[in-house]
């Protein structure tokens, strides 16, 4: 895949994850500008919040960095990281090659060695039968690889439900979905038609079920005529008066 773009240009890394999640969810948020909160998206964005605001750290060997904005100009994205770790792997000035037992770092200010880059997302909730949220961290690991120059072999979820961190290889295959859904996102931004809703399970918890519509619009019936006949309902006294 081959692209540049301007930095007027670029699309949220947070995009990719709402894409594959869900196009007209993507679609609702990012061309109709629409968002409803629910308990599941406040205890997701508090919890982003509380990791963007702890204090970079540094510990045997690793170095924590957080809310680091990253930007591709080749695959159109941007975003701010919750955690880059940089493990080091090498105590020397010399670039090691990317080995099986030893991939490759870069230099960090006032670090001596070598340090091979980690991107970590958090997330709220559990696992998700998708692989929407390993999609957005391999994003985020493409666009370090740009920045850095650098190829990096893993990265990590942490899920908040379970509390625990699930390791995420980066391997051929999540990169060529990762890429093709970039190539989508790019697709539909240029169209600027919402998507129409897929009715499934996964409605049931989403914010913007409401504004969405799902079961209403799959069906065939347009929303106009839905509320019409909701409101001849309220007034013909079917659902209570109006207050």
């Amino acid at each position: 895949m081959v692209m540049t773009f301007s930095e007027e240009d670029l699309s949220p890394i947070s995009a990719l994850q709402h894409l594959v999640f869900c196009e007209r969810q993507w679609g609702l948020i990012h061309l109709e500008q629409l968002w409803a909160e629910n308990r599941l998206t406040v205890e997701g964005k508090g919890l982003h919040e509380k990791v963007h605001e702890m204090e970079t750290e540094s510990r045997c060997g690793t170095r924590v960095v957080r809310g680091l904005m990253v930007r591709s100009l080749e695959l159109g994205l941007i975003g701010k990281l919750d955690v880059v770790e940089f493990h080091r792997v090498s105590t020397t000035g010399d670039s090691p090659d990317s080995t099986a037992d030893e991939p490759a770092g870069v230099m960090l200010d006032g670090a001596r060695g070598l340090w091979h880059p980690v991107p970590v997302e958090y997330k709220r909730g559990r696992p998700k039968i998708d692989r929407c949220d390993e999609v957005q961290l391999c994003a985020q690991a493409l666009c370090l690889e740009e920045m850095l120059s650098i190829t990096i072999n893993r990265g990590a979820i942490f899920y908040g439900k379970p509390r625990r961190r699930s390791d995420v290889n980066l391997d051929a295959d999540l990169r060529r979905e990762t890429l093709s859904a970039i190539h989508r996102l790019h697709e539909l931004t240029r169209a600027g038609k919402t998507p129409l809703p897929v009715y499934g399970p996964k409605c049931k918890n989403c914010s913007l079920v409401d504004l969405c519509l799902p079961e209403t619009i799959q069906r065939g019936r347009s929303v106009h005529d839905y509320l019409l006949r909701s409101i001849n309902d309220v007034i013909a006294g079917t659902k209570g008066p109006v207050t």
